[in-house]
């Protein structure tokens, strides 16, 4: 099968880099063909703006989503977008790694999805969610937390499910991708050496089986 991993963190030596560099080598020693999208290491801007496009259709004033249309039926994207929106193509699973930040992705995480989830290739009347292009794709959020899992309650920091609800059900699923049970680590910072290493061996353990999980679907946001 075929996997891209959208990697978004500085270190690699943290325990995102570590679950991304255990992935990849599980993925590929399993045979699946993997591709990787290190953001960081690729110094991916996420800044959206003119510069996501070779094409122009309003050149007075800029509407990014009228500019990915036009772009879209114009082969009209740049070079660095279109090699993302290809790897994203081609796959049958996507995996994000990434921290928690903030109650949601690293600002280069978002930034990539921005520039290369476009109107027209990506989406388009009609084609969301059941419908949507990404139809039989599935994918996983990979991430760790700094807080620990008691917090992620209502009364507090609000459960994970509705944290990640713009995620899975906002941009995944919306563009047709089946979503699996995400794999969080809790509380990071305050892990053990040898407790983050039998995490790493769960997540390899958790791969090995993964085009045989059941999609999940996303919480309602009204359920709290």
């Amino acid at each position: 099968m075929k996997i891209l991993i959208v990697y978004a963190h500085p270190e690699p030596q943290s325990m995102n880099g570590t679950m991304f560099s255990s992935a990849v080598n599980a993925l590929t020693n399993a045979g699946h063909e993997v591709k990787v999208s290190d953001l960081y290491a690729m110094r991916f801007n996420p800044v959206s703006d003119r510069t996501n496009f070779t094409t122009v259709n309003n050149p007075t004033f800029f509407k990014q989503q009228a500019e990915e249309v036009y772009a879209s039926q114009m082969n009209g994207f740049a070079d660095f977008i279109e090699d993302e929106q290809q790897k994203v193509e081609w796959c049958d699973l996507m995996i994000w790694q990434f921290p928690l930040w903030w109650f949601s992705v690293p600002a280069i995480l978002k930034g990539w999805v921005d520039r290369v989830f476009t109107m027209g290739r990506f989406y388009k009347n009609g084609r969301i969610y059941e419908n949507g292009i990404f139809r039989g794709k599935r994918a996983l959020l990979s991430l760790t937390t700094g807080g620990p899992e008691a917090n992620y309650i209502k009364e507090r920091y609000g459960t994970l499910e509705t944290i990640l609800h713009p995620l899975q059900r906002g941009i995944l699923e919306f563009t047709g991708f089946s979503v699996l049970q995400p794999h969080v680590i809790y509380g990071t910072e305050k892990q053990s050496t040898e407790k983050l290493a039998l995490e790493a061996e769960a997540w390899k353990a958790r791969l090995k089986d993964i085009f045989n999980e059941e999609p999940i679907m996303a919480i309602n946001i009204e359920q709290g």
